[in-house]
């Protein structure tokens, strides 16, 4: 079995730590992504507020954008997405990192390359079909300039916003195919030409023959020695001598 550094990668954070909102506030991504958010919110709320006014010869609202409604759609629909992508990944970011699976973080990091740089994109569509309609507009009475101007700007400042995101989450994706292809222990491959492991090797075992001693007990009765004799001579009163002082 191998491991490998994925444990921590794609901003992984370390075990038993806990959630720091006044440095999770304080990240370039965390700022960035909010400031994408008011630029959608911006960006929608003009146009759905005064992006359509009456002209003088016709009682319909039009879109103050050369009276192009698709122009006016375009941009609410970006803006509105926009803003609640930004809501979404922004509690993406606060779970990514007590996310215990890498194979997790890593398609939550892909999700949020891949959709950063097509809404990167999908704003400066944006900017230059406003920019252009609001060129080729020419009765401004009774159209609110500055929230035209205001759409223009904000779509253009999306255009930069998403951009920096985009390369934050590629940043974040290479770092973390670095973590991964990083191995941290690997495990010996087996020997399979020997029976056993290779901290167990048993000696040989020879097993020892075992020969029965065969004892042979006389008959004759007369060859028997007698269960005790004592061998010591009689001893007599007589033979004592008392000490002589």
């Amino acid at each position: 079995m191998a491991e490998t550094g994925g444990a921590s990668a794609y901003g992984a954070a370390l075990a038993g730590g806990g959630f720091d909102f006044y440095k999770f506030v304080r990240q370039p991504q965390t700022i960035v992504r909010l400031l994408s958010w008011v630029f959608g919110l911006v960006v929608f709320a003009c146009i759905t507020t005064e992006g359509y006014v009456n002209s003088p010869t016709s009682p319909e609202a039009k879109c103050i954008f050369n009276q192009r409604d698709s122009a006016c759609q375009y941009a609410v629909g970006v803006g509105v997405i926009a803003f609640l992508a930004c809501i979404g990944f922004l509690m993406l970011d606060v779970y990514v990192p007590f996310m215990s699976n890498a194979q997790d973080r890593k398609y939550t990091v892909m999700a949020d390359l891949g959709f950063s740089g097509v809404w990167t994109f999908l704003w400066f569509v944006c900017f230059c079909l406003l920019a252009s309609q609001w060129a080729r507009t020419h009765d401004v009475r009774a159209i609110p300039e500055d929230a035209a101007r205001a759409t223009i700007a904000f779509s253009f400042f999306s255009i930069a916003t998403w951009g920096i995101l985009t390369y934050f989450a590629l940043g974040r994706f290479r770092r973390g195919v670095d973590d991964v292809s990083i191995p941290t222990y690997t495990e010996p491959p087996a020997d399979l030409h020997t029976p056993y492991p290779p901290t167990y090797a048993p000696t040989s075992y020879n097993p020892t023959t075992y020969t029965p001693t065969t004892y042979i007990y006389p008959n004759n009765e007369s060859q028997k020695q007698p269960p005790f004799t004592s061998s010591l001579p009689p001893q007599d009163d007589s033979s004592y001598l008392p000490p002589k002082y």
